[in-house]
This record gives structure tokens, sequence and C-alpha cells, in this order.
């Protein structure tokens, strides 16, 4: 599933680019959306990003797309790679700037992990 959005002035660090921290506020909300809608009715909550890899510096006025794709479940859990690209204003194409792989792990009331649904999210999302 792809989200978008655009980077401003207000997500800017120091140095006129996009500020790391924003881009990983949006990663996991974004990658968030996507398995609450994979997985309706269960709470899930932020484990892990791991190999986060910054490749390059993004501009302001940038639109930004998040590719976000299952890649492994597990049995309280589920796994989900992010890219992101940049296209930014007066470039002829998209470049990728961004990746990480995040997990959500599925919890009950009392905050204990639960068992997720079996669910086909991993065959049917990477065909899309």
């Amino acid at each position: 599933m792809d989200n978008y959005t655009i980077v401003r002035q207000e997500h800017l660090n120091h140095y006129g680019f996009l500020f790391g921290g924003a881009m990983l506020k949006w990663v996991d909300e974004f990658a968030w959306l996507v398995a609450s809608r994979d997985f309706p009715g269960c709470p899930l909550v932020t484990v892990a990003m791991d190999r986060i890899s910054f490749s390059q510096p993004v501009a302001n006025g940038a639109i930004l797309r998040f590719r976000i794709l299952p890649v492994k479940q597990g049995d309280t859990s589920i796994q989900y790679s992010v890219n992101v690209f940049a296209d930014e204003p007066g470039a002829s194409q998209e470049k990728e700037v961004f990746s990480t792989t995040i997990t959500f792990v599925h919890i009950d009331r009392s905050g204990r992990k639960h068992s997720l649904p079996r669910q086909s999210v991993l065959r049917s999302q990477q065909t899309v």
C-alpha cells in the first residue's frame, strides 16, 4: 500500500533538509495504518524498526511516497518493509531516500502479546 506526504518548512533540520525524526514518525504512523487495515479489530503496537537507512537528503517541497508491504507474520507479530521515495521539485523522476523494516505486535487489553489471526496479507499485498 502506498501513502503520500509533502515535505514542508517545519519538517526541515538546521541544514535545510528533512529531519530524520519527521521521517521516522511518518514511517511509524503510515505502517501502523496499513497493519491496522490488514488486521481490523486487533490492537497493534510498534516494537521494532530494523535496518534504518537514510540514503539521500530530502529537499523542502518533495512529495514522499511510502511503499509499505508485509514481509513476515509470526504468531503475535507482523513485519512490514517500508521504502520511501522522493519526488523533488524540478526532478524528472523519484529517488529512493529511506528504507526500514518495522514490526508490530498484537496486544490484549492488559498490554500482553496476543495471537494474530492468520491472514493472507503476505500473498495478497505483494502482488499489488
